[in-house]
């Protein structure tokens, strides 16, 4: 790959395989990144078929359009929320499959610029969207104690969350919290050192989920992709907490009594011991998919 990017698509063989590409279908990549899900859909493709690669990441945009420059596929910075506007935009009345790969990409995850890693000691951001204006850095310096308490709680499942918001607020009466690292030393600080897993993994978590209103996304795009689903189609869904897993299949099985989706796995597929090798971002991931009835 150019620019020495390196990208290992998680769980691509069995993603395909539920994706059932048929070659002169339409498809939607709702998470293009970097590309790796969506050439792999090209490969699948005929003259006829059609891809459509959206992403909030305009960085991430940019790589994917040089990995898969090509007539056939059409990419815009959109979020899932924007889904239905863009494929009506270009004439697509229907899609014969939609795939989301959850998560945050090692591109924003590497530019430590982004303010995503715990080990940046850049300005807090977590943005997807630089164009947007709520920031981590405005969460982190201008919420409320209860209101970073309850984001903590909720989207981090942090069980120290009343602790880390109450030593948030004290640390910014002196000075505000500017940098990555002095938000993860902060925390490190509430636990009183550093375990297996970073202690502000889910501190992070939190804050990029709120940033990006992810879970809220999530539901729209998903209500969106079923709705934009021909008969047959197929919706393909790789999560990587249990925030997003349970909202997947919690959506799947409501659609499923609902006589709209079939259900095509009873239980998430992940990623095997040579993939998790290879490959350890793929550890966490949970593949669910359905069928439009």
């Amino acid at each position: 790959m150019k620019n020495g990017r390196v990208h290992m698509p998680v769980l691509l063989e069995e993603t395909m395989e539920m994706l059932a590409v048929k070659e002169n279908g339409t498809y939607l990549d709702a998470t293009v990144g970097l590309g790796g899900h969506s050439e792999k859909v090209l490969g699948l493709l005929g003259e006829a078929g059609r891809l459509v690669g959206i992403d909030r990441d305009e960085d991430a945009l940019r790589v994917a359009e040089e990995r898969l420059g090509d007539l056939r596929v059409n990419l815009r910075r959109a979020a899932f929320s924007e889904m239905d506007g863009i494929l009506s935009s270009l004439g697509i009345k229907a899609l014969d499959g939609v795939l989301f790969d959850l998560g945050l990409s090692m591109l924003q995850l590497k530019d430590l610029s982004r303010g995503f890693s715990f080990m940046s000691d850049d300005r807090l951001d977590m943005r997807m969207d630089v164009s947007q204006s709520l920031s981590a850095w405005h969460v982190v310096n201008k919420y409320s104690e209860k209101k970073l308490e309850a984001i903590l709680r909720e989207y981090g499942e942090e069980r120290s969350a009343g602790r880390i918001a109450r030593s948030i607020i004290e640390r910014r009466r002196k000075s505000p919290i500017n940098t990555c690292s002095e938000l993860a030393g902060l925390v490190e600080g509430v636990y009183g050192g550093r375990g297996r897993i970073h202690p502000a993994t889910r501190t992070f978590q939190a804050l990029r989920i709120e940033v990006n209103r992810e879970l809220d996304e999530l539901r729209e795009g998903l209500a969106a992709a079923a709705g934009s689903l021909r008969a047959g189609g197929r919706l393909c869904v790789i999560s990587y907490h249990s925030l997003e897993d349970r909202i997947v299949k919690n959506f799947i099985r409501d659609s499923s009594r609902a006589g709209l989706m079939r259900q095509l796995t009873k239980k998430p597929i992940c990623a095997g011991v040579r993939e998790t090798r290879a490959n350890p971002s793929s550890r966490s991931a949970k593949l669910r998919g359905a069928e439009k009835v």
